[in-house]
């Protein structure tokens, strides 16, 4: 079977974890996927969706197609996936605010399609309103990239670990206050940072780490708790959670907002803590640095409950979805 694989970005996040990670899995199930990136024409465009001819189907990865894109990759193709993992039908610069430019491209899309997969049922809720065939698959990793890869730095310190992008440094800020708090009572409390940019973060020792795939495991491996702050609103409802799956396969105990998929990644008091409040967060980070036991102890589960996420788990799973799609008529 021949696949070919439609995205916007083949260098970020969501397709690496969403299908990236999944190439060398899918080609042993004889699954063998040519990956192109979407051209900024709309010429090109329709001579890339013109190819798709040639497979047994296209796997579309998270972007919401104009009417003429539409058009062409449905004529073209045989048979559509469609993958998203984020709430692409909300602005997120303003999410309770209805954008038709966000959600008349997600309703096209998700129509189009032969079938749909979600990255969490509040995303398969809203993809279910156009198309009755959608199905659930978390975002996976693959654990064993995230195994203690370095002795711990023994200098006394305890670093808190945030890992993301640019666009989303503003979660990090909106706890801010609360960071600030920490740093005021504990003077070995450090905050690393693993981003492609960096806040301005005020009474605060932070330690900068630029993102890379080479490096991000060890970052993470080598620090003390995971931070996932994130505010409430329709559109990080429809967050799929790696930040978290992250931090756990690296063995860290984490604190994160209640908020969609954390709610039931985090089980309260064992692989970390929900902080609904500024003083939810000072406490529960202040109990983490002041307990190191227990700290152990939340790693040693938070490794336990990131198994089912494995790509080893989730990759028969995705390729159950795949040949299910392509191969009934």
């Amino acid at each position: 079977m021949n696949l070919l694989v439609v995205t916007n970005n083949p260098t970020r996040a969501s397709f690496r974890q969403r299908i990236g990670i999944y190439l060398d899995f899918l080609r042993t199930k004889d699954i063998n996927c040519e990956v192109a990136k979407l051209p900024s024409g709309s010429l090109a465009r329709r001579k890339l969706f013109k190819q798709a001819g040639k497979f047994d189907g296209v796997f579309l990865h998270k972007k919401g197609l104009n009417f003429l894109d539409a058009l062409w990759l449905r004529k073209y193709s045989k048979k559509i996936i469609y993958d998203f993992d984020d709430a692409i039908m909300y602005n997120p610069k303003a999410p309770e605010a209805n954008s038709l430019s966000h959600f008349i491209p997600f309703r096209r899309t998700v129509g189009l399609a032969n079938a749909v997969i979600a990255g969490n049922s509040y995303l398969a809720e809203h993809a279910k309103r156009f198309n009755p065939n959608v199905e659930i698959l978390p975002t996976g990793l693959d654990t064993n990239a995230y195994k203690q890869l370095a002795n711990p730095q023994n200098d006394g310190k305890i670093r808190l670990v945030w890992i993301g992008s640019k666009s989303t440094l503003r979660y990090l800020t909106e706890i801010g206050a609360a960071l600030e708090e920490i740093s005021s009572r504990f003077d070995n409390v450090i905050l690393r940072l693993i981003c492609d940019d960096f806040p301005d973060l005020q009474n605060i020792t932070v330690e900068k780490r630029l993102w890379s795939k080479e490096s991000e495991a060890m970052d993470l491996a080598t620090s003390d708790i995971g931070l996932a702050p994130l505010p409430d609103n329709r559109f990080t409802k429809g967050k799929c959670g790696f930040k978290i799956l992250q931090y756990a396969a690296a063995g860290l105990p984490i604190v994160a907002s209640p908020v969609g998929v954390n709610t039931r990644y985090i089980q309260q008091g064992s692989n970390g803590f929900l902080a609904h409040s500024d003083s939810d967060w000072v406490n529960h980070l202040s109990q983490l640095i002041n307990e190191p036991e227990l700290r152990k102890q939340m790693s040693q589960n938070a490794g336990q409950i990131v198994q089912r996420f494995d790509l080893k788990i989730l990759g028969p799973d995705l390729t159950r979805l795949i040949r299910q799609c392509i191969e009934i008529s």
